[in-house]
């Protein structure tokens, strides 16, 4: 199987996942996706063979609007999320605005936000498609993450 077939297959065997999944849609948020250890830690858990998937810290949700002009608009859309599953630590940010923060130039899109991630296999993610079906995106492929590789992203200080 490719790497997008078999992350699509283990999605579909974890239910915590699929549920945050759809909730996240839902929310119907502009270029909007799970990213991040939600992606990797399913993958490196399924590769080292693991039983009990590992914690996650926070659900990273990552969208994209540059209409939206509330900065602090992710704190509603944590607070339904976090009704709608209590249990998990969500973390949503506007990537049309997180250039500011980080002290990049604007990003284009979603993508090209993970584009600027200091890790490539941490720049995975994946979304639920009105129809039932999973898009899965990554800034840098795939292949590294299935490889089991830590690549430092040179757009990033070693540092952070």
């Amino acid at each position: 199987m490719i790497p997008v077939e078999t992350l699509i297959s283990l999605l579909k065997q974890d239910p915590v996942r699929l549920q945050a999944l759809d909730c996240v849609s839902k929310l119907n948020l502009p270029d909007c996706y799970l990213a991040a250890g939600f992606v990797r830690n399913l993958v490196w858990d399924y590769l080292h063979d693991k039983t009990e998937p590992t914690p996650l810290n926070d659900i990273d949700v990552i969208y994209f609007d540059r209409e939206e002009l509330d900065p602090d608009q992710y704190k509603i859309y944590e607070a339904e999320l976090s009704r709608l599953m209590p249990e998990l630590n969500w973390q949503v940010r506007n990537q049309a605005i997180m250039h500011l923060r980080n002290g990049d130039q604007p990003y284009l899109n979603s993508v090209d936000a993970m584009g600027y991630w200091p890790e490539k296999e941490t720049a995975v993610a994946v979304r639920q498609l009105a129809n039932g079906s999973f898009e899965c995106v990554s800034a840098f492929g795939f292949e590294s993450l299935f490889d089991l590789k830590l690549s430092h992203n040179l757009k990033r200080d070693r540092e952070v």
